[in-house]
């Protein structure tokens, strides 16, 4: 079975938000830092509903904060 990626911009799109930190993005989609650097070093996927809460914050579509891979 192929193996599937979820890589995102999250790193540069914080930074293009006013050097947001983790800690703020965390505080504003409701879970830890742990799970906003987990999620950034593409170590965890988050769940659909979380994506889109990242998503808004951005005020971008899903598309360009996530990208799918797959092999």
């Amino acid at each position: 079975m192929a193996r599937a990626r979820i890589s995102n911009h999250i790193r540069r799109l914080r930074f293009e938000s006013g050097e947001m930190t983790q800690q703020d993005l965390a505080e504003q989609v409701s879970v830890t830092r742990q799970t906003i650097i987990a999620i950034e070093a593409a170590k965890y996927a988050p769940s659909l509903v979380l994506a889109f809460r990242i998503a808004a914050v951005f005020k971008k579509p899903l598309e360009e904060v996530f990208q799918y891979e797959s092999d």
